[in-house]
């Protein structure tokens, strides 16, 4: 796997919704001793703890209860090999294989119990820079 600055090095990173990013953000700091890694406008940060991460996310209020609270990023080598197995089996798939500006190549699926999964294979080395984030914790 190749090195992303726009992505936490965790294999398994976890994204929790939130319905104030920045106090989340704060809270979780504070409290937890988290560090807040990259900063994504006001709707999304990076936070790392040892060698794990966490994502805060903004929580869409329109969601029903339950839904949209959070998700799990997976890093994987190959997200376009990755999906065709899963898609083989007949799992859901939310999302097909998308390249997007900060260097990940993603596809979401839904497991049996309505968990969703974000599959992310680093495709290039991007600075937040680039797309909008701010590097908090270099």
């Amino acid at each position: 796997m190749i090195s992303n600055r726009s992505m936490p090095d965790a294999t398994v990173i976890p994204v929790l919704g939130y319905p104030d990013v920045a106090a989340a953000v704060t809270w979780l700091c504070d409290v937890f001793g988290f560090t807040e890694r990259l900063r994504i406008g006001d709707h999304r940060a990076q936070l790392t703890v040892g060698t794990g991460a966490v994502v805060v996310a903004q929580r869409n209020p329109s969601s029903a209860p339950g839904t949209g609270s959070h998700s799990v990023m997976v890093r994987v080598a190959d997200a376009r090999a990755h999906h065709a197995r899963v898609a083989a089996t007949g799992a859901r798939i939310l999302q097909e294989p998308t390249d997007f500006p900060y260097g990940e190549r993603q596809y979401t699926a839904v497991d049996p119990g309505g968990h969703v999964w974000t599959f992310s294979e680093s495709i290039r080395d991007v600075d937040p820079v680039d797309w909008g984030g701010v590097l908090v914790d270099a």
